[in-house]
């Protein structure tokens, strides 16, 4: 069993930036590829950014001019930074150990005027 707990989110106005983090429990976070997925309420969990055991990281085309994702294994933490906010970004936000079934409870983020 592996336990996430994500934080930093908030309601942020247009254009502003926002760093989420996620702490794991899981001994060998490092082995693991992560993930950061949003889930808008009615519509699909999507993923947005993913990074290997070895640093190397993907992105969602939508997303990949303003989010960065980033990890540090020795604090077993998984980060997204997200730059210029947007209206649709308004989404909760999990990360997940690729190819597990372990979510957290996800952070809110609220882009909004």
């Amino acid at each position: 069993q592996v336990h996430l707990v994500e934080a930093g989110g908030g309601l942020v106005q247009p254009g502003g930036s926002l760093r989420l983090s996620c702490v794991a429990t899981e001994s060998n976070f490092s082995h693991y590829q992560m993930a950061w997925y949003r889930q808008i309420p009615g519509k699909q969990r999507e993923m947005v950014a993913v990074i290997t055991p070895d640093f190397t990281a993907s992105y969602r085309d939508s997303v990949k001019d303003r989010f960065t994702i980033s990890r540090d294994n020795t604090k077993k933490t998984l980060y997204l930074r997200i730059d210029n906010l947007k209206p649709e970004d308004t989404a909760i936000y999990y990360c997940n150990p690729s190819g597990t079934p372990f979510w957290g409870q996800g952070t809110q983020v609220t882009v909004s005027s």
